[in-house]
């Protein structure tokens, strides 16, 4: 039977385990800062199943334009031959594949993001988990966009292929063993903040001063707009069928990654199933928590931080964000509306008042 299902984002993406919620509101901010625009050099395409934008404030380019964008779409296109768990031919389905539990050689960037993942997995206490790969298919959220209702008997043995803790590397070698051969690893909620990164390292060795760069919704900026100010980026109100603006944030040489649980679900016998799925339940969150930004100076790291603490929840996921020292925001449903949280760190990045 095929079940009733929502995904509403104006980009389209088979990322599911982290969707961009905040992917419509960068053309807001750019409205606005691209009004003089003699100066503001633009970069488009599309890659990871979404779009990306690279914005460059500058009098002169160090290269031509068809340089630059091909240098652009080789990055990308790398780091999806790289990440991809929907390219078959990509290193990550190949090691998807592989039903050996023996030491697979691995590229250095393909190392340097799954540590990067484990160390959040340790920090969530396994919240974050990019082996969920198994359950984000049981549910439907995968490829195959089959959405269904597990039974308890399938989460079970499933969930015997999930947990960080199964996936054993060894940096000095680069090399990973997967405890079952039926592991699946899913990047989909660090890869783009990777990508992003990768983008702005180029730009710092061509000693650009003033970018943003986004992918599907995670965002790095760095310096000033056109206007000679610092950019300017929506945070989204969490409403299902509704596109509206909740908070507008300056950001200056740091990054951005927002978490959201509203627009990506399936519906069935009047129960609404979320594509954020914990990977220490097997099963879709049901708490209040509707959306978590962070921000980081990676924006691969803001990118794992903001959906590990979208899968703890509102109190949980909170409480660790300020234990870490983490610059987040969280809203979260309450009472028919919304309300608000952050840690410290975040306020000062506040433009005005909430709308």
């Amino acid at each position: 039977m095929k079940i009733p299902f929502h995904v509403d984002c104006s980009q389209p993406s088979v990322s599911r385990y982290l969707l961009p919620v905040a992917c419509y509101l960068l053309p807001v901010c750019l409205t606005s800062c691209q009004s003089e625009r003699l100066q503001v050099h633009e970069f488009t395409g599309f890659i990871m199943g979404t779009t990306y934008s690279v914005l460059i404030n500058a009098e002169e380019l160090p290269l031509s334009r068809q340089r630059l964008q091909t240098e652009f779409n080789t990055i990308l296109n790398r780091v999806n031959m790289e990440m991809s768990p929907y390219l078959r031919e990509s290193e990550l389905s190949q090691i998807n594949d592989a039903d050996s539990t023996g030491w697979l050689s691995v590229s250095t960037s393909l190392m340097h993001v799954l540590q990067a993942a484990q160390d959040i997995s340790r920090a969530t206490q396994g919240a974050f988990d990019v082996t969920v790969g198994p359950l984000i298919n049981l549910w439907g959220f995968g490829p195959e966009q089959v959405f269904t209702v597990p039974t308890e008997t399938q989460i079970s043995a499933v969930l015997r292929l999930v947990g960080h803790e199964k996936l054993r590397m060894d940096p000095a070698a680069s090399a990973v063993k997967k405890a079952y051969g039926g592991m699946r690893i899913n990047l989909s909620a660090i890869a783009k903040g990777y990508g992003v990164d990768e983008i702005a390292e180029r730009l710092d060795q061509l000693q650009l001063d003033n970018y943003l760069v986004e992918i599907g919704g995670e965002i790095r900026a760095r310096g000033v707009n056109d206007k000679n100010r610092p950019w300017q980026i929506g945070i989204e109100q969490p409403l299902t069928g509704q596109r509206e603006v909740r908070r507008i944030i300056r950001l200056d040489n740091s990054a951005m990654a927002t978490s959201g649980d509203y627009r990506n679900y399936f519906e069935h016998e009047g129960s609404r199933y979320s594509h954020t799925i914990d990977p220490r339940t097997g099963r879709p969150v049901t708490h209040a928590l509707a959306s978590v930004t962070v921000l980081h100076p990676s924006t691969m790291l803001a990118d794992a931080w903001a959906t590990g603490l979208l899968v703890l929840g509102p109190e949980e996921g909170l409480e660790l964000a300020r234990q870490n020292s983490l610059t987040a925001f969280f809203i979260i449903h309450e009472d028919g509306g919304f309300r608000e949280e952050s840690t410290p760190a975040f306020k000062p990045y506040f433009v005005g008042d909430r709308l």
